[in-house]
């Protein structure tokens, strides 16, 4: 695979950076929610995450639009990539908005339209991985993939509106909302810069986890070409 380009080792140290004072304002530059106190801090993080998943899951979806076209395989590459870190960043979405939910809705989980959309979107995806593991022609796995990514995606905006259209307890803080939701806050002008440099902190992250993924697939498929040449 080669040394690591000094690009990518540039991206990681500014990734590195740019999280450290993300959560520097966070904890010291962002104010003190006057209900919610401390617990309203994982929002910074909550949304960051969540941001990066739905990119992932869109990126993938252009990335196999890409690959029914040029029938390349990096683009293949690109999305199965994506898809995994964007299931990570879901993930970690999903259990900061328990973490958040807790003390504000004294449940850790609730069947809300937001919650069980996201959900479902993160079901979608990993059987996207499921997909991919049962199928061993690579050009035909490839194929199912791109597919399976594109139409996968309409789980993306139906979580992101499902606040919006729904009747449902989680806050609209981007955008207006009901201000008699359970959690919902004004954000000062502060807590709007925190949320800015937390999303551009995470996006920087997430080129280079990519960047680092699709280098490791890279190599993945020249192991799985040696081993296609032994069985044949």
């Amino acid at each position: 695979m080669g040394t690591t380009p000094r690009t990518l080792v540039v991206m990681d140290v500014i990734a590195g950076l740019a999280l450290a004072v993300a959560t520097g304002m966070v904890f010291l530059y962002a104010p003190l929610e006057r209900v919610m106190g401390a617990v309203q801090k994982v929002f910074y993080f909550h949304v960051a995450a969540g941001w990066v998943g739905m990119l992932g899951f869109g990126l993938a979806a252009i990335a196999g639009i890409a690959y029914l076209v040029t029938r390349q395989g990096r683009w293949d590459l690109l999305g199965v990539a994506a898809i995994e870190i964007g299931l990570v960043f879901t993930l970690i979405n999903v259990v900061t908005g328990m973490i958040w939910a807790r003390p504000i809705w004294n449940t850790w989980w609730t069947w809300d339209p937001r919650l069980t959309t996201a959900t479902i979107m993160e079901l979608v995806y990993i059987a996207y991985l499921m997909l991919r593991q049962g199928i061993e022609e690579p050009e035909r796995r490839a194929r199912f993939s791109a597919v399976y990514a594109i139409v996968g995606f309409l789980s993306v905006p139906l979580t992101f509106f499902s606040i919006r259209i729904f009747r449902t307890i989680h806050p609209v803080v981007l955008g207006g909302g009901d201000p008699t939701v359970t959690g919902t806050f004004s954000m000062t002008p502060r807590m709007t810069q925190t949320l800015m440099v937390s999303l551009a902190a995470f996006s920087l992250l997430f080129v280079a986890l990519l960047w680092h993924r699709v280098r490791l697939g890279k190599l993945g498929e020249r192991v799985e070409q040696l081993r296609l040449k032994l069985q044949s």
